[in-house]
């Protein structure tokens, strides 16, 4: 069999699956469908909200001066509820039904920009917006916490994720600012409204529109998503917080339980930590962008070209951070991409050419999309969902508060410094204050993106270096699990040996599950044939190929996922190899229907037990002959990918083989991995760990040689027999 790329590390069922083979089995989820169609409306809304209330505000202030504040006040009574009451928001997720939040925060939402409407005093009109902003803050915790549960599986979560960004902060701007300069366009074209006042009507009829797609977002949800008041739909293990219904909290005991939780889980200190930092240097770039692009002489488009790099960096590092999740996990991808958004923006600040300011701008961007996106993954997928909602909540709120203040602070760090300009390489260069303010942005992500990594990360035992190595190699990453196989003949007792070596390392410190291959079964296998009347090899195979991949989904990817020892016998090698020499079909073929069942998961060491055939049980000559046949592609096999294999002597009793297995088990793995086998065998005593080293090593060797030679002895004696 050819050797797969990134075998060793595993990975998910669907790790190498396309994205847009992903966002497809998302949508068909018609519950999150309908929710992300309803987000689409209320970001619509949203956006179009500022360009309306903007435009309203100017024709309903005479004064000049006013005039000039009446965007910084419709963004700012916007952002202010977030500042002061997302944990509210969070609170109430928790707490009550989080349909009926947001359905009640919509119908509130339409009627406060009605009221804009008609009552036309602009007092009121920031009021209201204030009073929607509160709202708004009260529906996103409620929606986000959510997500979870409309989902088939937790590993969807990143997917959805990414799917409301696009929508949020994509399509949804797109749109908005289409409508309405659509809107407008109209009245221009077909004189609607003509006079003095014709651009204050439109103005209220935008303002008007916005209040109906929120109307039509409550009614939406509350009669075609019912499943939004799911909750606790994908429990996680050891769950340290209980449902606030089952408890009756009130808001006061909730606040100090959800500040219990992030004291005590590192996962969410770390995270918060981290996002502090992040955030911090987000805020400190946004408000130096335009001294800074000053500073490098190259006139206004520098800055525009600077807002583009950092927007389309953040852009692709969304649309990328699920790829590299797969071969990073989650909490170590979010600490590293703090520290290496931390280090260039300290790039930023030290570059004396556009150039590689632009480059360093969108690789700070790109870090920041990676870290934001795997955040709120975490949230969605590590969080309990009893607290979930106010998680969210901090995380929501802490992003506006950091950048709230960073963006105020900052000018005033800048104005300390006065600006002087030096030469670098025969180019003029300013230094002014936004080069000192990004180095201590930038130093300050780095050291809490390294505080939030230590925080976070659970994998201690595999080193961070190995990590980034198979990630730059584009190797498919597991998440803390780990998969054995025993493969062999068919006169090969697998299933005892298999059975035998999980309970060994079942006293070790790792959860060891033992998966027995369902093909196996001969009174399941038989029924599934005969039930569909199935005699060709062909669908043999594909009916072989489905057992394998329930099994896949169903028992041995969760057991990866929560980072336990699967045991399997007959994985996939057996099977292949019995096929090709039984029933004479092509391995390629087979090779690529296998991999496509099982999502190209490959075990971390191959058990291959290596016995003469016709020893074991009496058999027809024909028999044997496909014994040898299978022996002979299984040695291939190993021949051809040493490194994940093994192969162990199974002449002999089962204790002895079980001995042996033991010992090549223990010596692949000593030093590797803590906690994966005993210091002690617990059916057997078996040699130390020098000797096992040896010993296996010298099983591997002799393996390998009789595979280079296998194949002209082997014939050979099949002819002869």
């Amino acid at each position: 069999m050819r050797s797969v790329p990134g075998a060793g590390s595993g990975g998910s069922a669907s790790a190498e699956t396309s994205t847009i083979h992903r966002v497809r089995r998302v949508l068909a989820i018609r519950p999150f469908r309908r929710l992300w169609g309803v987000t689409y409306l209320c970001s619509v809304a949203d956006w179009l909200n500022l360009l309306a209330l903007t435009a309203l505000s100017t024709k309903l202030l005479t004064n000049y001066t006013a005039q000039n504040f009446a965007f910084v006040g419709v963004v700012l009574t916007n952002l202010l509820p977030g500042l002061l009451f997302a944990p509210i928001g969070g609170l109430l997720a928790d707490r009550f039904d989080r349909r009926k939040v947001m359905i009640v925060c919509d119908f509130l939402r339409c009627g406060f920009l009605l009221s804009i409407a008609i009552v036309g005093a602009p007092w009121w009109l920031f009021v209201a917006n204030f009073l929607v902003g509160c709202c708004s803050i009260m529906w996103i915790p409620s929606k986000d916490a959510a997500v979870p549960n409309l989902l088939r599986r937790p590993d969807q979560v990143e997917t959805a994720n990414q799917l409301g960004l696009v929508m949020t902060y994509g399509l949804a701007v797109i749109t908005a600012a289409g409508a309405n300069a659509l809107i407008l366009g109209a009245n221009t074209t077909f004189h609607l409204f003509q006079g003095a006042t014709a651009d204050l009507y439109i103005a209220k009829i935008v303002v008007v529109i916005n209040g109906l797609l929120y109307l039509t977002s409550g009614i939406l949800i509350a009669t075609r998503i019912p499943e939004l008041s799911l909750r606790d739909v994908h429990k996680l293990p050891d769950q340290k917080v209980k449902n606030a219904d089952e408890e009756k909290f009130g808001l006061g005991e909730m606040v100090r339980d959800g500040l219990r939780f992030i004291k005590s889980t590192p996962l969410v200190r770390g995270l918060l930590i981290g996002a502090f930092g992040a955030f911090a240097a987000g805020g400190a770039v946004v408000a130096s962008a335009k001294p800074y692009s000053s500073s490098l002489l190259a006139g206004d488009a520098a800055f525009n070209l600077l807002v583009l790099a950092v927007f389309l960096g953040l852009a692709t590092g969304m649309a990328l951070a699920p790829k590299l999740a797969r071969r990073l996990p989650h909490d170590r991808l979010f600490g590293i991409s703090i520290v290496v958004a931390g280090l260039s923006l300290v790039i930023i600040a030290l570059s004396p050419h556009l150039a590689i300011s632009v480059v360093a701008v969108a690789l700070t961007g790109f870090c920041a999309g990676i870290a934001f996106l795997t955040g709120v993954t975490i949230i969605g997928s590590r969080v309990e969902d009893a607290i979930r909602g106010r998680v969210n909540a901090i995380y929501q709120s802490m992003l506006k508060i950091v950048l709230f203040g960073s963006t105020i602070v900052t000018p005033a760090l800048i104005g300390l410094v006065r600006p002087h300009q030096i030469n670098v390489w025969g180019s003029p260069v300013t230094i002014d204050g936004t080069r000192p303010v990004m180095i201590g942005g930038g130093l300050l992500a780095v050291l809490l993106g390294v505080i939030a990594y230590r925080q976070m990360d659970d994998r201690r035992s595999e080193k961070i270096l190995t990590d980034l190595r198979n990630a730059l190699r584009r190797a498919p990453r597991r998440v803390n699990g780990f998969l054995i196989a025993l493969e062999g003949t068919t006169a090969i007792n697998t299933a005892s040996q298999a059975a035998r070596l999980s309970r060994w390392l079942g006293t070790g410190t790792r959860p060891v599950v033992l998966a027995a291959d369902p093909a196996l079964d001969e009174r399941r296998f038989r029924s599934l044939l005969s039930d569909a009347s199935l005699t060709g090899a062909r669908a043999q195979a594909l009916v072989a190929a489905a057992v394998r991949a329930e099994l896949v989904e169903r028992e041995i990817q969760p057991a990866l996922d929560a980072g336990s020892v699967v045991v399997m016998e007959r994985f996939v090698d057996s099977p292949l190899a019995r096929l090709c020499a039984v029933a004479g079909l092509d391995a390629d073929e087979l090779e690529g229907l296998a991999d496509w069942a099982t999502g190209k998961l490959r075990p971390d060491l191959t058990v291959l037990l290596d016995a003469e055939p016709g020893q074991h049980d009496k058999k027809p000559p024909a028999s044997v002959n496909d014994q040898w046949r299978m022996q002979h592609l299984l040695a291939e096999m190993a021949a051809a990918d040493p490194d994940r294999y093994v192969v162990v002597d199974a002449d002999g009793t089962d204790d002895e083989v079980a001995a042996r297995v033991r010992t090549a088990v223990l010596a692949v793995f000593v030093g590797r991995l803590s906690g994966l086998a005993p210091s002690e065998p617990a059916e057997q005593p078996v040699l130390d760990h020098s000797t096992h080293a040896v010993a296996t090593a010298d099983v591997v060797e002799g393996a390998v040689a009789e595979a280079e030679l296998a194949p002209a002895q082997e014939v050979s004696e099949v002819d002869a027999k």
